[in-house]
């Protein structure tokens, strides 16, 4: 009964930080939902091909948020330490100066953080545009992959305020003040939708793209997106002090913290999204139809992931927290509370996938329609696979986010080398074309990958805080 008391008590208290996350999270993958629902409007051939621009510019995005994501634990570990001493030493010149010397480390990580998101931004979208020029050297469909290149062209300018929002985003969490970044995204979600439409229409006066439209949407909310949070975090009497966006000013040697603390997440994340790019690139292989299906069940996944990114978030920030406190328990805890949250979340969606397929594949195919019976069979069979995917898939994320709160960034990496690389995509090459199973075998494939990861992840993060517990003389917390 105590036990239970406790994951209660420790649900809450995570839910405080993960659910405006998880929200947010959700709002923003409504972006790229509303992107590839457009795309299927326009036909299996253009949501094949905007598939494909999306799974490159996703790639690329998500190494760069990666790069920034170390910024929300070392805002959060220096807060903490304030408080800390502020407890020590509620009034005088020594508390003063610790809560000034914190402000000061602050301000200069998001000066730091903007730096490496230009940088970043300016590098992927070079790259973004060279990838897609390469698309059929990949084995894409010669039209799926012109299309693809259009696209990809008026999403590259995106990059950098998309980057630079995460820069932003990861200040604001870190100073456990997210709720503004929900509200911001949601309406972004109705400008998107509404400039989709008339960049591929060309209504209001604006040109007909068609599928290229979508990019530009997409680039332009990006910008406005990173305005009002910047506006936003310019209101708050806390957030504005510490706002520092004249990123050339950045000092370097918390520039070089960053990259040393980043880099190995944007190659994790980046090991993760290129998992799972490579078996989009064996999917078209198999044909359109094959590689609309795998687009449209990636972004149903893509969406209940956002979930899991929240929880991570959440526990990665309270577990540098609790070490900045000395406490190690509740650090141990944490892990617990998050994946049995994950785990009732992943149960109810999947749930739904097995109940109602129909249902859950009608935004992207249309079963009255010929051409897309092909892909809505093959979509449904993998809707099976997922059910089961997902748990392992949110388990590893939250691992993630775990060895992040203890700064231990390249275990993470290793690992993910390990269980996408080593384990998943054999597994889904041999399970696709040898034993012939195809677009399915793929997703068998990533399922053992994920699971991988994921044990080895955890586990990981047990033995490293034990570790650290036994050779700390600050921990507070009995058992540590």
């Amino acid at each position: 009964m105590q036990q239970l008391t406790t994951l209660a008590r420790d649900s809450r208290a995570l839910a405080a930080l993960a659910v405006p996350l998880a929200l947010t999270q959700l709002a923003q993958v409504a972006l790229t939902t509303t992107d590839t629902i457009m795309m299927g409007v326009l036909g299996t051939e253009a949501l094949a091909a905007g598939g494909l621009a999306l799974v490159i510019f996703n790639q690329l995005r998500t190494m760069g948020v990666g790069l920034a994501t170390s910024v929300g634990n070392q805002v959060a570990a220096a807060a903490a330490r304030a408080e800390r001493a502020g407890t020590a030493e509620p009034t005088g010149t020594a508390a003063d100066a610790d809560t000034d010397a914190a402000d000061q480390e602050v301000r200069g990580l998001v000066r730091a953080a903007m730096a490496v998101a230009t940088l970043a931004g300016l590098a992927g979208a070079v790259l973004m545009v060279l990838i897609g020029q390469a698309a059929t050297w990949l084995g894409q469909d010669a039209e799926v992959a012109h299309r693809a290149q259009g696209m990809l062209a008026a999403l590259a300018p995106g990059l950098v305020p998309c980057l630079w929002f995460q820069a932003i985003r990861q200040f604001t969490v870190g100073m456990r003040r997210p709720q503004a970044l929900l509200r911001i995204t949601l309406a972004s979600v109705a400008v998107n939708a509404a400039l989709n439409w008339a960049f591929i229409h060309g209504t209001w006066g604006l040109p007909r793209l068609g599928l290229t439209g979508i990019g530009v949407a997409t680039s332009s909310v990006y910008l406005l997106s990173f305005l009002a949070l910047y506006a936003s975090a310019r209101r708050d009497d806390r957030l504005a002090p510490l706002l520092s966006l004249d990123f050339w000013r950045a000092d370097a040697a918390t520039v070089r913290r960053l990259l040393g603390l980043g880099t190995p997440i944007a190659a994790t994340y980046g090991s993760e999204a290129g998992f799972f790019s490579v078996t989009a690139l064996l999917a078209g292989s198999f044909g359109p139809a094959a590689l609309a299906a795998h687009t449209a069940v990636n972004q149903l996944i893509y969406i209940v992931f956002q979930v899991a990114v929240g929880l991570s978030h959440a526990a990665s920030i309270n577990v540098s927290r609790e070490l900045a406190l000395g406490e190690y328990a509740a650090a141990r805890r944490i892990k617990n509370t998050a994946l049995a949250c994950g785990a009732v979340v992943m149960t109810v969606v999947g749930t739904l996938y097995l109940a109602l397929p129909d249902l859950v594949l009608r935004p992207y195919f249309d079963p009255n329609a010929p051409t897309d019976q092909q892909g809505l069979k093959i979509a449904t069979g993998l809707l099976v696979v997922v059910a089961v995917l997902q748990f392992f898939d949110c388990a590893q994320n939250i691992g993630v986010g775990l060895l992040r709160g203890l700064d231990d960034t390249r275990s993470g990496f290793r690992i993910t080398l390990v269980g996408y690389w080593a384990v998943g995509l054999p597994a889904s090459w041999l399970l696709a074309y040898p034993l012939g199973g195809e677009t399915r075998g793929l997703w068998f494939g990533l399922l053992i990958g994920l699971a991988t990861t994921a044990v080895l992840l955890l586990r990981r993060y047990g033995r490293a805080l034990t570790a650290r517990a036994a050779t700390a003389p600050d921990a507070v917390a009995a058992g540590a």
